[in-house]
């Protein structure tokens, strides 16, 4: 055993330090220029992770003309390589497009001089704990390859690794004679283990976590640890946070347990967590098992242990000296493990029940973790509710400032350039515990450039212009190298700067929700502030005349009908045009029925009725013309993660697979506990949910007049479509039924008709 960790930990330290990884990146990305870039790395002391150094590279032809890349860690190599192929090649690597970095010309561009650059932080940070429920539960190596590659050469060095410790779980709890039959139903189902990691519940509605998931998802995470390290990351990995199935206290009636409270108004067979605290000794072992297991299963190769006890859950006391024992008895746990250990927590307990914790509640809980390096806070929501201030930077513990941005993956244009560049760069200058920028979306769900503008502005000492940082996108976004770009792509990125990623208006604080994915109702859609907003922070017409832009472009370069990113902005503009464009409508309709005293529908009421479901129909119809913008992918990579369908292994498995992808975008909850929370404006879900749902329930609006209306009356309407969608093997998006067509078809034949016909062009 100790043996095999010491070999693992020599692997570990080899990765940090071979460049091998990087020239795989390259043939992965670049496969035409294998033999263009040298990779050197100068200071082999900075690869120790344990240092808080900033990163260094340097960009340069070296004397056979190949690209020369130096720099202290494999972190500034990957960030000088990106460097050249944005600045001198003009090309990148996206989501959802996949890579365009194969586009580069032939031979190489050289730079014209040494191009250098330093990170203002040791650390860039990325992942937010759900974000592998939103985004990845169901995601394949092959998805994990480009997401990791893009992490890398965006400057990541210190992600999140959450993927399979259900079998970590699995193998401790069995350790100390629980069986395998009184462990499965603790655990959560593929799409809500976030929350079951979280301790906000337990159990799986729609059928049992098999066992076949836990071992697939083990592997998944051998294959990404393997990839980090190869690419200069430190992976952040899991550690034990004292919720336990509840069947630990019949093989140890003893054990010092509480249970946390109900969460969301789930039933409680699906929350109240089982929380064993961490003075009970029993912690101690299984802290020891979870990580020493980890270390056996992957190597030593991270300080770095997640841990969070009580995300929107409170603790069983207020008292001072209870919270403070209950992170002391923690932190002794993991340093028992690995004396080396950093416990990394996520600050937004301090924002979600902020009534609960007051400085001097925040002071006590971190005072337990006497030593602040052993401490990494994120705080989690920096860009629009910052709690580094309130709290003294934490009471010294390190942390991290970090863009939130999106909550449940929900897909409205939105930004807040000014907040992403000029905050972190003034919280350097007034906390000396600040070590990193970081992204913690819930999903990663759009909005790319805002991103990126963050994990950029971590190299440079002053804010971001955004100006010619919008400018610049372009450019390489939609040109290549030496390659011109309609005047209106920059006109239309312009308008989008000052709009939509121009939010100063912090009530509304996060990415928007279309009003057409919330069950519909005569009240609280539209106007609504906070995470999950619906209101427009911006006139609707400066995104209206940036589609016009947008679609100009086309007709001067028809070429840029077949460019994947013109097509995807095009669409996702679009999509953002119809989804104001609807809340104009409804807001419309609901004053003119309010206005009616009459018992039968006014006449007046059809044309507005005729409009929404018209949105709604065309939108799906673009919205199917991409997989990135359609259901239909979500929920065949769903099934695809169960085993072939057999006698032993029954459709069954991917049939609940599909119920998690499908429950998660709509009810999120055996009975609607968080319904809509993490809709998408998807072709196929616009199409088969969201239209019915609209249908059913405008036509009870147009049955009653304003003093006969009841909402348990329109709810009665709606809910039949709600649970009809959670039946597996239904919806799955126009494409696959041989309708909608290319989005130029779409757009010309759809789109431009319609909106001229509503008013909006």
């Amino acid at each position: 055993m100790r043996l095999a960790v010491f070999v693992c930990l020599l692997a570990a330290v080899y990765a940090a330090t071979s460049t091998e990884g990087l020239y795989d990146l390259v043939k992965r990305r670049l496969p035409g220029h294998c033999d263009g870039f040298i990779f050197i790395v100068e200071d082999q002391a900075r690869s120790n992770s344990s240092e808080l150094a900033n990163d260094e590279y340097s960009i340069s032809t070296s004397a056979n003309g190949s690209i020369a890349i130096t720099g202290n860690s494999l972190s500034a190599l990957s960030t000088g390589l990106r460097r050249y192929l944005t600045d001198v090649a003009n090309v990148d690597i996206y989501w959802f497009i996949d890579n365009r970095l194969d586009e580069v010309v032939s031979p190489l561009p050289r730079p014209r001089d040494t191009i250098t650059g330093t990170s203002i932080v040791p650390w860039r940070y990325y992942f937010n704990t759900v974000t592998f429920s939103y985004t990845t539960p169901f995601w394949s190596w092959s998805d994990w390859e480009l997401e990791l590659d893009w992490l890398a050469l965006h400057g990541v060095n210190l992600p999140l690794a959450w993927v399979g410790f259900e079998k970590i779980l699995l193998d401790v709890f069995q350790s100390i004679n629980l069986t395998t039959a009184e462990i499965i139903p603790f655990f959560s189902g593929p799409a809500f283990q976030a929350w079951n990691r979280f301790g906000n519940i337990q159990g799986s509605w729609g059928g049992e976590l098999p066992l076949q998931w836990i071992d697939s998802q083990f592997e998944l995470q051998q294959k990404i640890l393997t990839r980090m390290l190869e690419l200069g990351m430190t992976p952040i990995l899991p550690a034990f946070t004292g919720f336990v199935p509840r069947a630990l206290l019949d093989v140890y009636p003893d054990a010092t347990v509480v249970n946390g409270s109900q969460w969301e108004d789930f039933p409680v067979e699906y929350t109240n967590t089982t929380f064993l605290e961490p003075s009970d000794a029993l912690f101690t072992e299984l802290q020891n098992q979870v990580i020493t297991k980890q270390i056996e299963y992957y190597g030593n190769i991270t300080q770095f242990y997640t841990l969070d006890q009580y995300n929107e859950n409170d603790p069983f006391s207020g008292d001072l000296e209870y919270l403070h024992n209950v992170t002391h008895g923690t932190w002794q746990s993991i340093k028992s493990a690995n004396p080396a250990a950093v416990w990394v927590m996520q600050g937004w307990l301090f924002t979600s029940n902020k009534d609960f914790w007051t400085n001097e509640r925040i002071e006590a809980y971190l005072s337990g973790v006497e030593e602040d390096e052993d401490m990494l806070v994120l705080d989690l929501f920096s860009e629009s509710e910052p709690q580094w201030q309130r709290t003294n930077s934490y009471f010294g513990k390190p942390w991290i400032w970090n863009m939130l941005h999106n909550y449940g993956g929900n897909m409205g244009l939105y930004g807040q350039i000014s907040n992403v560049t000029i905050n972190p760069i003034e919280a350097l200058a007034n906390s000396s515990s600040l070590v990193g920028f970081g992204l913690t979306p819930e999903g990663q769900g759009g909005n790319e450039i805002m991103y990126k503008l963050l994990l950029d502005q971590a190299w440079q000492t002053t804010p971001i212009d955004t100006v010619a940082y919008f400018q610049d996108w372009v450019h390489t976004r939609y040109a290549g190298y030496n390659n011109t770009v309609p005047k209106e792509l920059y006109t239309a990125w312009e308008l989008l700067r000052i709009s939509a990623y121009n939010n100063t208006n912090l009530t509304s604080n996060a990415v928007p929700k279309a009003i057409f994915e919330l069950a519909p109702n005569i009240t609280r859609l539209t106007g609504r502030t906070g995470h999950h907003p619906t209101t427009v922070n911006y006139d609707p017409e400066d995104v209206v005349e940036a589609w016009r832009q947008m679609y100009q472009a086309a007709t001067c370069d028809p070429n840029l009908w077949s460019h994947p990113a013109y097509t995807h902005d095009l669409v996702d503009v679009t999509r953002q045009v119809y989804s104001n464009a609807f809340l104009a409508s409804y807001t419309s309709l609901i004053a003119t029925w309010s206005s009616s005293s009459n018992s039968t529908t006014p006449s007046s009421l059809v044309p507005h009725i005729s409009t929404l479901t018209t949105l709604l129909t065309s939108l799906s119809t673009l919205l199917s013309t991409l997989p990135q913008f359609s259901l239909t992918p979500w929920l065949l990579s769903a099934r695809a993660l169960a085993p072939p369908h057999t006698p032993i292994t029954p459709i069954a498995i991917a049939d609940l697979y599909e119920y998690n992808a499908r429950n998660q975008i709509t009810q999120w909850g055996p009975g609607g506990e968080i319904n809509d929370y993490a809709s998408k404006s998807w072709g196929g879900l616009v199409g088969d949910y969201y239209l019915p749902r609209w249908q059913a329930f405008l036509g009870y609006l147009a049955s009653v007049s304003p003093e006969a209306y009841e909402h348990a009356a329109a709810r009665e309407a709606v809910v039949p479509v709600e649970r009809a969608f959670q039946e597996v093997g239904t919806g799955l998006g126009m494409r696959e039924r041989g309708e909608g067509g290319s989005v130029r078809e779409v757009e010309e034949g759809v789109v431009v008709p319609g909106l001229r016909e509503l008013g909006v062009l």
